[in-house]
């Protein structure tokens, strides 16, 4: 999906500079798919007895109550916005939901009653709620703003915000309520980079400041999911690990993806290591959720891209990692049958869990929350709008399906999105199309040598919104379509065959994608400075609409842009792209190498050949950028 489906984000950086109008502050994030009837559970919690599931069902703004021994959802209550995230008050007399939006909200929910008592305003599409050890404060991450919320319980206020590098999309505190961990989705730098990778940020609770950002190791992106051991010792984050400095020539033995586990030792405040979920011929794609056991003695984690779940020997796994030397002893008797030496070598290791781990296969489509109850896993498949239970104490340990509302026929659009984030179509179950474009076709932010227009010369990701509206495709145009490149994408990255069917709904996916509203607007408009770089955008003397019209925001053609880098030809060119929704798919320029929206204006524009901008003063390159940003 990658090869076909990537443009230049330098041409990226040149469409964010003509638009004359931004999306409605009160647009969705899932466009017309929140009005598609399905559920898509997204989260999960448990109440401490045992009993009852509370499952968010992100597509249908609704919270489901699931009662266990029935196998039935019980009743239902209705939310403003999409519920990305859940947690339970340590009685399970409240039920605290993220309703996701640009301005988002914390629900308070009675769960007695079934009734929201109170809501919190938070940030832009705000997730993964998590309650301090004494239930009096509330952790809330907003992913757009690049945030994390403090809400004070007893005021039902928010009383302050923590920033963070970019796009946390899930947190976990640890036992003593100490320390705040926060997995960031992105990388925040250049992609040109020789290290890229994104990062775990480390909150002291009691300062609300940041005390670190863990590195993760190069390559490590499209982070989901971070929890912390109930001994407070270990943090375990899930994530996809990209071989982008790879020409993506072949997937065998994760050439281009792997998908990991990263441990952090908390009591460093370090990272432990890194291990591979995936089998040596057999890929684990999109790492979702994780959980510990209560007695800390298993790590599970579902993998939405191949729709199983990894039960792994928590206590065996940090053994063996323990044990790995930093450097080889030379009177140490070698292992032969080991792939790793020494501790670096982990997280290249494709056998490194076996012996360790089991993967259970599920009937269900796209896991991405899970829950563990006694001996049983429960999992909430996002596109079987179902749960998967496991029962681990069962003599044969399978996986049980249990619907979670009537059975509905499939639409194009949802099959589309469902091949989307499906890594059972590609060879070997390595990847998914949201392997380098997230689950919501926008970016990965790194860079990859896709062989579409020869090797060597590495492309930054591209988002996938307006894609058909925009031809060609690809950095230098090379597809004429985007239906070709969905094609092409099919063959050369996924390295499969597949029906023309399944194409044509991975277009009506592509085509449905709305954008969301930028996070620096202010309450839906243009702030003071974006409104004066509306006035520079359009100004002759900067000359950005002449490459950018109103419409669709690009002239639909390539241009020297100035752009060139040391692997780029004399005599490339590049296409222009839409820049709607430019402020969420840094880096920017086709090599990635423009950190920021002012870096693109500034010392990467040295020549004014992606606008006029030598002449302006720094207030008026902010201004500019600030606009770019709002788009």
């Amino acid at each position: 999906m990658k090869q076909n489906l990537l443009k230049l984000g330098a041409a990226l950086i040149l469409t964010s500079l003509c638009l004359t109008s931004t999306p409605s502050a009160t647009a969705g994030l899932f466009g017309s798919r929140s009005k598609s009837g399905w559920l898509s559970p997204t989260a999960l919690v448990a109440t401490a007895d045992g009993k009852t599931l509370f499952v968010a069902c992100a597509t249908a703004n609704q919270v489901a109550t699931f009662d266990i021994a029935s196998g039935k959802v019980a009743r239902t209550l209705n939310v403003p916005a999409s519920p990305l995230g859940l947690v339970l008050s340590a009685d399970g007399k409240q039920l605290f939901v993220t309703c996701a939006a640009p301005s988002s909200s914390v629900c308070i929910v009675d769960t007695g009653a079934n009734k929201i008592v109170a809501t919190i305003p938070t940030g832009h599409t705000a997730m993964a709620p998590v309650l301090s050890p004494d239930g009096k404060t509330l952790y809330v991450c907003n992913r757009f703003n690049n945030c994390v919320s403090v809400i004070d319980l007893a005021q039902r206020k928010e009383v302050s915000r923590v920033a963070v590098p970019r796009e946390p999309v899930a947190a976990a505190v640890t036992p003593d309520g100490k320390l705040l961990l926060v997995a960031n989705h992105l990388h925040t730098g250049r992609a040109d980079a020789d290290v890229v990778a994104a990062v775990v940020t480390i909150i002291d609770t009691a300062s609300g400041k940041v005390l670190k950002d863990i590195a993760l190791p190069n390559g490590s992106g499209l982070l989901r999911d971070v929890r912390v051991s109930p001994d407070g010792k270990f943090a375990c984050v899930t994530h996809v690990l990209a071989r982008f400095h790879l020409p993506t020539t072949q997937l065998e033995r994760g050439w281009m993806n792997t998908n990991a586990l990263s441990i952090i030792d908390l009591t460093k405040c370090a990272l432990f290591n890194t291990v591979l979920l995936d089998n040596v011929d057999s890929g684990a794609a999109n790492p979702w959720a994780a959980a510990w056991s209560a007695d800390g003695k298993q790590i599970c984690v579902t993998h939405a891209g191949t729709h199983e779940v990894s039960v792994i020997d928590a206590p065996a796994l940090l053994e063996k990692l323990a044990k790995m030397p930093a450097a080889i002893d030379p009177n140490a008797k070698i292992d032969y049958n080991a792939a790793s030496r020494v501790a670096a070598d982990v997280p290249n290791d494709l056998s490194f869990l076996v012996g360790v781990r089991n993967r259970i296969k599920l009937h269900d489509n796209g896991p991405r929350a899970i829950a563990l109850v006694d001996k049983k896993i429960y999992t909430a498949n996002y596109f079987s709008d179902s749960l998967s239970v496991i029962d681990q104490a069962a003599p044969n340990v399978t996986a049980a399906s249990i619907p979670l509302g009537a059975k509905r026929t499939m639409t194009t659009v949802r099959k589309g999105e469902t091949l989307w984030n499906d890594a059972t179509m590609c060879f070997q179950g390595w990847q998914s199309c949201s392997s380098c474009h997230s689950s919501d076709a926008r970016t990965d932010a790194l860079n990859w040598d896709l062989l579409n227009d020869g090797i060597g010369n590495p492309k930054n990701s591209k988002s996938m919104l307006l894609v058909h509206k925009t031809p060609p495709s690809m950095s230098m145009g090379v597809r004429d379509t985007a239906d070709t490149a969905v094609r092409a994408g099919i063959k050369n990255i996924l390295f499969a065959v597949r029906p023309e069917e399944d194409a044509k709904a991975i277009e009506e996916f592509l085509k449905s994608l709305q954008p969301i509203p930028s996070p620096y607007l202010e309450k839906g408009k243009l702030s003071a400075a974006a409104q004066r770089g509306k006035k520079l955008f359009f100004d002759k003397t900067v000359g950005c609409a002449e490459c950018h019209p109103s419409g669709l925001f690009t002239s639909l053609k390539s241009y020297d842009v100035g752009t060139r880098g040391q692997f780029d030809k004399p005599e490339d060119i590049f296409d222009t792209p839409t820049l709607v929704e430019g402020w969420r798919t840094a880096p920017y320029l086709h090599d990635g190498s423009a950190t920021t929206m002012r870096d693109v204006l500034t010392t990467r524009n040295p020549n004014d050949k992606h606008g006029k901008t030598k002449h302006l003063s720094p207030q008026q390159t902010d201004d500019l950028a600030a606009y770019l940003l709002s788009l």
